[in-house]
């Protein structure tokens, strides 16, 4: 089944294109066949001179990263973009959410539906569809919202997955954290999953785990296409089989968003080096997944500097409260082993005392009115993923995302409080209300998530 991507303002668009060179330059590497025609057939069509072609829908408010994406793909020899599957203006959102949620989007709809609906017919069969955005901006954040509403009123029985790049803490807009909130509090209510990856967390990788010198956004991107691969490429399910999984955004919501309270997900990796140190690295399964359980359990999201003293909690321990301990409850998670020897990946219960600790079952580690062995699925196949000989990667509903949500509703309330820039969203059509109503839904996904125990 395939999955139709929207990539939405200048970061969707950046990332999109980095996660569509990702995939395409896995599937076809080396000689694999059953494994490279289901990478294909779920992200690209293919036209009758064999050219692959990405099942994408670009859209931006301003022409220049759209431009620089189709460029940089056809470039590739690999891939490309349709060739009429892109809409751009010549005019921003100007970094306001309610000038592209009130403005921009319902302006353009027509045309944007239009753009959708002739990429969804594409598909034999639609797996769901996947929003590629920021929470920053405004063209990905208002018009990706309203793109969403739009996707959820013409397809209401789709899968629809919000990927969102978070912004840096110490700030890339001054209304960033008004936009933010706005944001997920509408996605809330329309995504079936939303899918978080922060750019600190990533900046840090490619600092301390790539050792890259002068980070660039390239490389920002460059990593969590490497975490989306990872999440996205074709994997055997424990019921499957021996076929690829056949509605991977099904069978992902289905795994980890049994709760429609709970939707935010997190994703880790493990390893995650420079390319000229791979050759030289050997890793086993009990250490990828001994150290992966700790990042888990610790809310690290890299294997240096995780912290081994954070134990699960027992007993009335669980009632700590958001400024207690560090510990990482989960309500579920999803575990996806590629490479070599991946059956012989041992991820339950612990059975022998001499081995690490690696069991991503264990109760202790999840909320207390969920079985683990209903919260924890397990994918795995034997073959490579980008390069890797093995690697894992953890898809998270858990608290992992509970204290930056916190501390960004915090910084909007604190605006909102002085009344700081609101005038230049209600010129826009957003009331004051608008904004209550979105602190009111944030603060109790807050809540929600403050008391997995």
């Amino acid at each position: 089944m395939s999955i139709v991507t929207v990539q939405l303002g200048q970061c969707g668009n950046q990332v999109g294109h980095a996660l569509f060179d990702v995939l395409c330059s896995d599937a076809q590497e080396g000689q694999r066949k059953v494994f490279s025609s289901s990478s294909c057939e779920r992200f690209f069509h293919q036209t009758a001179h064999g050219d692959l072609v990405a099942r994408a829908v670009l859209i931006d408010m301003e022409p220049k990263a759209i431009n620089q994406s189709i460029s940089r793909a056809a470039k590739s020899g690999k891939w490309r973009y349709g060739e009429t599957s892109h809409f751009s203006q010549k005019q921003g959102s100007g970094n306001n959410w309610a000038n592209g949620y009130c403005v921009h989007g319902p302006r353009h709809r027509e045309r944007v539906e239009e753009l959708l609906r002739r990429e969804v017919e594409r598909c034999d069969r639609l797996a769901g569809l996947m929003a590629i955005m920021s929470v920053a901006g405004g063209t990905g954040s208002g018009v990706g919202t309203y793109v969403t509403e739009c996707l959820r009123d013409v397809y209401p029985k789709s899968f629809i997955l919000n990927h969102l790049t978070w912004p840096y803490r110490t700030g890339e807009v001054i209304v960033q954290n008004y936009n933010s909130v706005l944001t997920l509090a509408h996605l809330y209510q329309l995504s079936d999953a939303i899918l978080v990856h922060e750019n600190d967390t990533v900046h840090r990788i490619c600092s301390q785990l790539l050792n890259i010198k002068q980070i660039s956004f390239g490389d920002v991107n460059s990593v969590i296409a490497h975490q989306l691969g990872g999440i996205l490429q074709p994997a055997l399910t424990a019921d499957s089989c021996g076929v690829y999984s056949r509605n991977p955004l099904g069978e992902l919501v289905s795994c980890l968003t049994c709760h429609p309270e709970y939707k935010l997900l997190s994703v880790s990796t493990i390893p995650q080096m420079p390319s000229s140190s791979m050759a030289y690295s050997t890793f086993s399964w009990p250490s990828l997944l001994k150290h992966l359980r700790q990042m888990l359990i610790s809310n690290t999201k890299m294997e240096e500097g995780i912290d081994w003293q954070v134990r699960p909690p027992a007993g009335a321990e669980r009632t700590r409260t958001l400024t207690g301990p560090s510990f990482n409850t989960s309500l579920a998670n999803l575990l996806i082993l590629r490479g070599k020897d991946v059956y012989s990946a041992e991820t339950g219960q612990r059975t022998d005392l001499r081995t690490p600790n690696v069991a991503f079952e264990d109760p202790a580690l999840f909320t207390s009115w969920l079985s683990s062995e209903d919260a924890v699925n397990v994918w795995k196949t034997p073959v490579p993923f980008n390069k890797y000989e093995k690697c894992a990667t953890l898809v998270s509903n858990s608290q992992a995302l509970l204290r930056p949500l916190d501390n960004m509703v915090g910084k909007a309330w604190n605006m909102f409080a002085s009344r700081a820039y609101i005038h230049q969203y209600l010129k826009f059509g957003i009331s004051e209300e608008d904004f209550l109503d979105s602190f009111t839904s944030l603060e109790q996904v807050i809540s929600s998530y403050n008391q997995l125990r």
